[in-house]
């Protein structure tokens, strides 16, 4: 039970943690080298983020002010757009599909605390990861906690905290996000027409 449990809070560590620190400074850096860059200037601005990230597809927009935790645990698709001060604390891997829009506001975290405070004393932190398919818009002021999945062709509404799975072809919102109703993927039409 208790292997169990450590499972399911996620992988424990300490957040004073000399490595974990220098990842963060690290990240602190590329962050404010890319939010320095004019949002005119797309080539200087594509060439930060993939050194700030682990892997990027083709034609990245990442529009200030953007904050990490790490960089290098953000592996992103084709196609990505993050809006303006999106967050993504990646101490575990973000792993976001392609055609993926992001919001203004929103927050990805794969970081979390334990409920003790001792271990809360202690420095501890607790790591999962989070995944997301292709072809997902998240809206403004979202919240994406550690440990989710979502799938492919997903809607998360305005101000949504998604808070467990989401499956394909849905749009989901509220506190915490539920699913609002299924969408039909379309991305199969051989129109180019919209």
């Amino acid at each position: 039970m208790i292997e169990l449990e450590k499972l399911d809070a996620g992988l424990e560590y300490d957040f004073w943690d000399e490595g974990v620190n220098s990842r963060k400074l690290h990240a602190i850096e590329g962050c404010a080298k890319l939010n320095a860059i004019p949002v005119t200037e797309n080539t200087a601005r594509e060439a930060a983020v993939r050194e700030l990230f682990g892997s990027v597809g083709s034609n990245p927009t990442v529009l200030p002010m953007f904050s990490c935790d790490n960089g290098k645990n953000i592996h992103v698709g084709e196609n990505f757009l993050a809006n303006y001060n999106v967050t993504i604390l990646d101490i575990a891997p973000v792993t976001i599909g392609d055609y993926v829009m992001i919001g203004p506001n929103t927050l990805i975290a794969t970081v979390n605390h334990p409920f003790s405070p001792r271990k809360r004393r202690g420095h501890i932190g607790q790591a999962k990861p989070v995944s997301i398919g292709r072809d997902v818009w998240i809206g403004g002021n979202c919240t994406i906690v550690p440990g989710v999945t979502i799938g492919n062709n997903v809607v998360i509404a305005a101000g949504a905290v998604v808070t467990k799975d989401v499956p394909d072809n849905c749009v989901v919102g509220g506190v915490p996000a539920k699913v609002i109703r299924e969408i039909h993927d379309d991305t199969e039409k051989t129109n180019d027409a919209f």
